[in-house]
């Protein structure tokens, strides 16, 4: 396989735990290039994915996460057609010769499908059908592997000569209840508070390499005691399937801070999710087939498949599997309090926004600052 826009590995950590061997990388990010080279050592990494010529002739898949700035939410939402964004076209330009890899697997937020009413998927799948691409898409939620992280990204897998359906759509558990509110840590973006907040129960919001105050920031947990608790970076690692201390490699090229590791792991793919796809590549299932045609300008849904010019809308969930799942409670080791001036900026923030929190939420923030101190501090 292949990894382009390969960030800190996920897709490529994933794959390999099902015998996939990465023959190249591609990355731009200083400090990614550092964490890559030390846990691919053997393994050419390029730079400049415009200034890649060809892929490896014998390369059966290619695993592209291509940036998600331009599509995201807490990005800038410029389009597909956007600087960063718009490099997907590399990839497609990469596999177009006649006897390309047999499987390619792009990743990506899911906030792309109604960006500019679904205009990025058009382009995709449309890219795709041009290229002779069978494809299939689905949004997964890290949780259905067990992860305490409410994250949520779009899964496309197409290929010239396989049936990508029998690899996104033979699994289908459904949502599940993961807890309680008044029993259970509920993760939040301190970050937040005018905007929005990510409220999640017995998980964290989705990590993120950004905030908007401009910096790369975890989100907070409030424990069922009260206490206000961010994780620290090796938790954030873990909570995207990565060992502790799998980022740390950044931190030894010249001119890379120790905070752009929040930035590497935010950016990431979930291992737990590769590694399914993995699994599923190995193993295909008879994919659910009542699938119904997508009328042109129906809103994109969580999961369809398509070619040449037609599309089918396919009734799964965002939770394919219900692995076993850790708790919020046990899993936080690297955990630290909020300071107070963190405190007393989200409460400044809460002030000025019109957002509608939780019962008994906003006391618990006031009781924290207390605790630390209060405004005075």
């Amino acid at each position: 396989m292949v990894g382009l826009f390969a960030g800190i590995g996920g897709l490529e950590l994933g794959l390999r735990q099902h015998g996939w061997r990465t023959e190249l990388l591609c990355e731009i990010d200083p400090g990614a290039q550092g964490v890559l080279a030390a846990h691919f050592p053997d393994v050419a990494l390029h730079s400049d994915i415009t200034r890649l010529r060809a892929i490896p002739p014998r390369t059966e898949l290619v695993a592209a996460g291509f940036p998600c700035q331009d599509l995201s939410q807490a990005g800038r939402t410029a389009g597909i057609a956007g600087a960063r964004s718009g490099l997907v076209d590399e990839v497609f330009r990469l596999v177009r010769r006649k006897r390309g890899p047999r499987w390619l697997l792009i990743e990506n937020v899911p906030f792309m499908l109604r960006l500019d009413r679904g205009a990025a998927m058009r382009h995709l799948t449309g890219s795709l059908s041009e290229l002779g691409y069978t494809w299939a898409y689905r949004v997964v939620d890290a949780r259905a592997f067990g992860l305490p992280q409410r994250r949520q990204r779009v899964l496309m897998l197409a290929s010239r000569t396989e049936d990508p359906r029998e690899v996104l759509f033979g699994d289908d558990a459904g949502p599940r209840a993961i807890g309680d509110p008044a029993l259970d840590p509920c993760g939040f973006y301190w970050t937040e508070g005018v905007r929005g907040l990510g409220w999640a129960v017995n998980a964290v919001p989705t990590l993120k390499g950004g905030s908007t105050l401009g910096i790369a920031s975890p989100p907070a947990v409030r424990l069922p005691s009260g206490e206000i608790v961010t994780p620290g970076i090796a938790d954030a690692e873990r909570l995207q399937g990565f060992a502790p201390g799998w980022t740390a490699p950044a931190t030894d090229v010249p001119g890379v801070r120790s905070g752009h590791r929040w930035k590497l792991v935010g950016n990431a793919v979930s291992v737990r999710m590769a590694s399914w796809i993995g699994a599923r590549l190995a193993a295909p299932l008879e994919p659910i087939s009542a699938d119904r045609p997508l009328a042109p300008g129906t809103p994109w849904p969580v999961a369809a498949w398509g070619r040449a010019d037609m599309a089918y809308q396919v009734p799964v969930s965002t939770w394919p599997v219900h692995e076993p799942y850790e708790d919020l409670t046990d899993f936080l080791t690297d955990a630290r309090l909020l300071s107070a001036r963190a405190t007393a900026g989200f409460l400044r923030r809460t002030s000025r926004g019109r957002l509608r929190f939780p019962s008994g939420f906003l006391a618990d923030v006031e009781s924290h600052l207390d605790r630390m101190g209060g405004w005075a501090a």
